[in-house]
């Protein structure tokens, strides 16, 4: 089969070139199989969901959040207990030890990583058509992107933080309440007399889910790399398992998830050939991201219209460079061949650094702590100005 777009130009080209080892082209026997889990969504998830629409308001919520905080009791309804059952029961192949070095490595990137989050994960994922359906079905993140970015890039905080994958701790609490979030999307999509299963496959689907955890794994290792940060393969290796554990919790099938570097980028090829395929809704979230990103400047006189202008030319120049020029084309990304010069010139002053960083005795470590430092005074700036709302109940209620 011949490369998607995705992999004809842009960072993709590049990255066939200087990171993947092998031939990752699928065949049609594998995209048949893939597009099999378009048709599969949760069903512990969407019983739960189905349960709760039974309950009085707010009754179901507030039982599953105590499931969540203090454990599942023998006296539980039936779809807590089997959703409860299923999440405490650790895979075999979970090392915690792997979870700890990913969820460092990824740490140490510190705010850095938000870019590949936003310029790369996000953008990247809106020319996947089918799965902005759903997102333009709720309508809050076209008409509340900025506050949706904001809750996006703390639930990555908190799922990424070393030690919060374990029991009872926010991350492990964050994986499941977006479980159920999309779990709700899923019912009210399905709710619409205008959702078209043919075109657009199920609502929230299984596809869709682990295209996502490749967003925020894989892109964002290469998003970094790109950026001039470097890993170990071991590295490597390990924010990849830390993100096929976070993506077993949210319900993703044992055959989608990637074991590896190989597993994964096969499995974003293919969904490259499937997947991305961009229509105007692609184009309007971008719109939408584009303006979140000049937001930072509202308010702020002739010096804000400078942030707002740099702010945008800079998150568009790294979707470019990433994305390659006929899908930025497409979204409607400004092109700003300075920006791109500064980005690939700041790119090299990271790689410089951490070409440094990796022969000094100490030094991973105390980037590490940098980068932990970086990421809590962000969170704490987000809950002043936005208080996010890290139950996403009024997600669920949205949907």
């Amino acid at each position: 089969m011949d490369d998607p777009e995705l992999f004809r130009q842009g960072g993709f080209r590049l990255a066939q070139r200087l990171f993947i080892e092998g031939d990752i082209r699928g065949d049609e026997r594998q995209v048949a199989r893939l597009r099999e889990f378009a048709q599969v969504q949760d069903r512990l998830a969407d019983d739960v969901v189905a349960w709760m629409a039974q309950q009085p308001k707010g009754h179901g919520r507030k039982l599953f959040e105590d499931a969540l905080m203090n454990g599942v009791d023998s006296s539980a309804p039936e779809p807590l207990k089997a959703f409860f059952e299923q999440v405490n029961t650790k895979p075999y192949w979970v090392d915690d030890g792997r979870l700890e070095r990913g969820a460092r490595a990824i740490t140490r990137a510190g705010l850095l990583g938000l870019f590949p989050l936003g310029d790369m994960s996000l953008m990247g994922g809106y020319l996947a058509s089918r799965a902005t359906k759903s997102l333009v079905g709720t309508g809050e993140i076209e008409y509340k992107a900025t506050r949706r970015l904001v809750e996006t890039a703390t639930w990555w905080i908190d799922v990424t933080t070393p030690g919060a994958l374990r029991h009872g701790e926010q991350g492990y609490a964050s994986a499941l309440r977006i479980r159920l979030v999309h779990a709700h999307v899923r019912a009210a999509m399905n709710r619409r007399d205008d959702w078209d299963y043919e075109a657009w496959d199920r609502p929230v689907n299984q596809v869709q889910t682990v295209g996502t955890l490749l967003l925020f794994s894989l892109v964002f290792v290469f998003g970094t790399q790109l950026l001039g940060l470097r890993y170990s393969a071991r590295e490597r290796g390990d924010i990849l398992h830390l993100w096929r554990y976070i993506g077993w919790l949210m319900g993703v099938d044992d055959e989608l998830l990637p074991t590896g570097e190989e597993d994964a980028w096969r499995l974003l090829w293919l969904l490259a050939v499937t997947e991305f395929i961009p229509d105007d809704d692609s184009k309007r979230l971008a719109k939408a991201l584009i303006e979140a990103n000049a937001a930072v400047g509202e308010g702020r006189g002739a010096v804000g219209k400078v942030l707002s202008h740099v702010s945008v030319a800079v998150h568009s120049s790294i979707s470019r460079l990433v994305l390659g020029k006929s899908n930025a084309d497409f979204l409607g990304l400004p092109n700003d061949p300075v920006a791109q010069a500064a980005i690939v010139a700041v790119a090299g002053v990271n790689f410089a650094a951490e070409t440094v960083r990796r022969f000094i005795p100490g030094a991973t470590a105390l980037q590490e702590r940098i980068g932990r430092a970086g990421r809590r005074g962000y969170v704490k700036r987000l809950e002043k100005i936005f208080a996010p709302d890290t139950t996403y109940a009024q997600h669920m209620r949205a949907a």
